[in-house]
């Protein structure tokens, strides 16, 4: 990260990724800007952005929402991803299923 001078060179390196997985911060935003692929770890209560009862975004077509259910539980929500990751690395990309 030493050569990182600016939020340009960020864009640069999340281009190059398959997949982006956080919660929600400014590269998760980036990344789905980007049309990267992005899976978005979302606290309870949630922010605004991700409006309820959805697991996608209006804002970013690339972008998945795994939820908590409870308040600070995120054990289910780091199964979910899991599952979803294993899933993913099994198959190629054209053999995938709907995300």
């Amino acid at each position: 990260m030493a050569g990182v001078a600016d939020f340009a060179d960020t864009a640069a390196i999340v281009r190059q990724l398959d997949l982006v997985i956080g919660v929600d911060t400014a590269v998760i935003h980036l990344a789905g800007a980007l049309g990267v692929p992005v899976w978005v770890l979302s606290r309870f209560s949630g922010c605004w952005r991700w409006l309820l009862d959805r697991n996608d975004s209006p804002w970013y077509p690339t972008l998945r929402l795994f939820r908590q259910q409870r308040p600070g539980d995120w054990a289910p929500v780091v199964a979910r991803v899991r599952e979803e990751l294993l899933r993913a690395v099994r198959f190629p990309r054209h053999d995938r299923g709907p995300a």
